[in-house]
């Protein structure tokens, strides 16, 4: 299996070079030269997450690894999981399921793909004997988790770019109480965009790099943390299928990468109906799928902070798979325009959204009742981004065929400030998340400015 860029100016790429580079030269995304196919029957082995990601991960890592190497990075990448599967399913009634994602240590889904990349990371730098840096902006959960993940391998350095505005006290906290010689936590003064504008110039210039080194990409953008979230999407289907033969999938996002695994999945031979793309008033993909109108607008602050996005970064894979045909020239086109202008495609090629695709957009003030909702008719908490994903699947429950699998993103003690506001309150708070309130806080605080950071970073690389 090699991997090429949507763009079509960076192909015949293996494995190792695409989890090393994330980013493809001409600005694209990487894409698999083909869709690996899972045999349904396959799965009925497979009784535990680990057994479905050992059939998973090897089909798109054949170009570097052996599949016994493969396996033996598998069943040492995942751990602190408070859940021997990792992963539980939750009923809520028969049609109506809740996938919990955030029995990890940073309590969010966002564990399973970077705890997979960091692991092959680390392997790649061992074999090559060289060092890497990490660097990333967050809106929420991505830090944290690739804080945790890459934290005890010392061939990496973690600079971690958040904005100093809305994300929940807990959440900054996992980063910012991070106390090792590796991890550097920046508060940014300004918004998500601006942190990830420097990031992605950062990209371009490496000027603050050693010799021998690598720069890691850690947002979804990286092929790798895709693979890691396809896994969970057919484990569901593994352990629900004697139930229930094909599945909707209620998706809350932002960048996008999460809808893509599922896509992804669907792709591999994953029987689906639907996979709804729930948004919060950030609505750009919202827009898209509803109305045709994939245009960059402001970001707005809403109390699932981990979506306040403007740009969905991983779309433009879905723009050059499904609505291009792979036609890197047309996708080429569309995304050197953009954002500057807007992203429209010919209607009949648009409609095919329909096929599989729907989306719902929420506010903050359904958010909440989705949540105040789940805990007085199922006796159940749930955190704001499950809430879009709940509360979306309500909305379509009657319109679809299939049973409703609404991904837990985040454990819902991550965002005690929300609770309160929809009328609740949490007891069982993880260890994980309950330790970092009583912690001391490191982090070097400063503008949203381009030299003050990267001077920072040359500071530190040393």
């Amino acid at each position: 299996m090699l991997f090429h860029s949507t763009r079509g100016n960076d192909s015949g790429r293996k494995f190792s070079d695409i989890v090393m580079q994330g980013l493809a030269s001409d600005g694209g995304l990487f894409m698999p030269d083909a869709w690996p196919q899972i045999k349904i029957e396959d799965l009925q082995e497979s009784d535990s997450f680990l057994d479905v990601a050992k059939k998973v991960v090897p089909l798109f890592t054949s170009s570097s690894y052996s599949e016994e190497e493969t396996v033996t990075i598998l069943e040492n990448t995942w751990h602190d999981f408070n859940h021997k599967e990792f992963v539980s399913i939750k009923s809520l009634n028969s049609e109506l399921l809740v996938l919990e994602l955030f029995h990890g240590p940073t309590a969010a889904f966002k564990d399973f793909g970077l705890q997979l990349a960091a692991a092959f990371f680390n392997n790649i730098l061992e074999k090559e004997q060289k060092t890497a840096v990490v660097l990333g902006a967050t809106s929420g959960d991505t830090g944290s988790a690739a804080i945790d993940a890459c934290k005890k391998y010392s061939r990496i350095k973690s600079f971690i770019l958040l904005p100093n505005g809305n994300m929940s006290e807990v959440q900054r906290r996992q980063m910012t109480t991070v106390d090792q010689s590796n991890v550097f936590t920046l508060k940014v003064n300004g918004t998500f965009d601006d942190c990830q504008d420097i990031v992605k110039s950062a990209f371009r210039d490496q000027d603050f790099m050693n010799e021998n080194q690598y720069l890691l990409a850690v947002n979804s953008i990286n092929w790798i943390r895709i693979i890691g979230q396809i896994c969970y999407y057919f484990y569901t289907y593994a352990q629900l299928k004697d139930k229930h033969n094909k599945l909707s999938f209620s998706v809350p996002t932002g960048n996008f990468g999460n809808v893509f695994a599922c896509y992804s999945a669907f792709k591999m031979g994953l029987p689906l109906e639907k996979i709804i793309v729930a948004v919060n008033q950030n609505d750009i993909l919202y827009r898209f799928f509803e109305e045709n109108n994939y245009s960059k607008g402001s970001v707005i602050e809403t109390v699932s902070p981990s979506m306040d996005i403007s740009i969905a970064s991983n779309f433009e894979r879905l723009i050059y798979d499904f609505y291009s045909n792979r036609d890197s020239r047309v996708c080429n086109e569309l995304f050197n325009n953009f954002p500057t202008s807007s992203i429209q495609l010919n209607e009949d090629v648009w409609s095919k959204s329909k096929e599989i695709f729907t989306s719902v957009r929420i506010n903050d003030q359904d958010t909440l009742a989705a949540m105040s909702e789940t805990f007085n008719e199922y006796h159940y908490t749930i955190d704001p981004h499950t809430a879009v994903g709940f509360q979306a699947a309500q909305l379509l429950k009657d319109v679809l065929d299939s049973a409703i699998v609404i991904l837990s993103t985040a454990h819902p003690a991550k965002f005690p400030e929300t609770l309160k506001s929809a009328g609740l309150d949490i007891n069982n708070i993880p260890n994980s998340l309950s330790r970092v309130m009583d912690k001391e806080e490191y982090s070097f605080n400063c503008e949203a400015n381009q030299s003050t950071i990267i001077d920072y970073i040359k500071q530190k690389n040393l």
